[in-house]
This record gives structure tokens, C-alpha cells and sequence, in this order.
């Protein structure tokens, strides 16, 4: 059904260009897959951009980050990182302290509520990111990674 409204699309010609349906349909399939990362971790109590911080504290080690550092590191831009982490830390996921070295910076850890929450998540979303990706196989994977980083480095 979805590939027969998919061929009608591109055969009605909607778009006033090939680049213009390539970018629209690579936005849908974001959408589509943020969509399906939300609702898998709606049960959880977190949100995907939430997620993404804590996997990004977790990577980070014991030492933590800057908040710029972990704003740098996020895949969507978030303009109220404080207001991100003021949840995060409300519910003991994350921990703030100030810089010795320079009192302006403020340095993020995951504490071990986060650590124990991302650990309960991770064959969760391993399945979320395997069930559509699996079949591609791995040659159209890497093209389709290797697309994406050219598309990055134009932007």
C-alpha cells in the first residue's frame, strides 16, 4: 500500500525537483524514525532528546562534560540545555557541579540512576534500530551511512 502511494507520488511529479523529494523524503524518514524512538521510550519517562543527553554523559566517562560540550554533541540543536538538564537532574539521572579551573563552566555527569536507566534501554533501542535496518543488509548500510556523512558536510 505504501509503495504503491510512494510510485503514484513520483508519478503525479509534486516536486519541483529531484533535490527537493530527495531532502523531503529524508526529512519523513527522520520524522518517522524519531517518532518510533519517542514512542519506545515514552514508557520510560524520557523523552528522545533527553535520551540522546544521557547517552552522551554516559560516553563521557566519570569526568562529565561542559554543557557546551554536550549541546556540541547533540543530534538535534537544544536552545534550553538548562532547562534540559534541570529535569534530568529533578529525577537524580544526572549531576551539575562547577568547574575547579573556571567557575563559569558548568561540568555534567550521569549519576547512577542514569547509568542504570540507559542500561535498561539499550537492548530496547537496539531493536528499534536493528528492525528496520537489518534487512538492508550491510553493503546499502554503508552506502547509505557513507550518503549521509557527505550530506553532513555540506550542511
Amino acid at each position: 500500500m505504501a509503495n504503491k502511494l510512494a510510485h503514484e507520488i513520483r508519478q503525479s511529479k509534486p516536486f519541483a525537483s529531484l533535490e527537493q523529494e530527495a531532502y523531503l523524503n529524508l526529512q519523513r524518514t527522520a520524522a518517522v524514525l524519531e517518532r518510533a524512538l519517542e514512542e519506545t521510550l515514552k514508557p520510560h519517562g524520557i523523552s528522545a532528546t533527553q535520551y540522546n543527553a544521557l547517552r552522551i554523559l554516559r560516553g563521557a566517562g566519570p569526568n562529565g562534560l561542559s554543557c557546551q560540550e554536550v549541546g556540541a554533541r547533540m543530534i538535534r540543536f537544544e536552545p534550553d540545555l538548562t532547562r534540559l538538564f534541570d529535569r534530568l537532574e529533578a529525577r537524580g539521572l544526572i549531576g551539575r557541579t562547577r568547574s575547579e579551573e573556571d567557575r563559569r563552566v558548568v561540568l555534567v555527569r550521569i549519576a547512577p540512576p542514569g547509568t542504570k536507566l540507559l542500561a535498561s534501554l539499550d537492548d530496547v533501542v537496539e531493536g528499534l534500530h536493528k528492525k528496520p535496518l537489518v534487512p538492508m543488509g550491510e553493503k546499502k548500510l554503508r552506502q547509505l551511512i557513507d550518503l549521509c556523512e557527505e550530506l553532513r558536510n555540506f550542511a
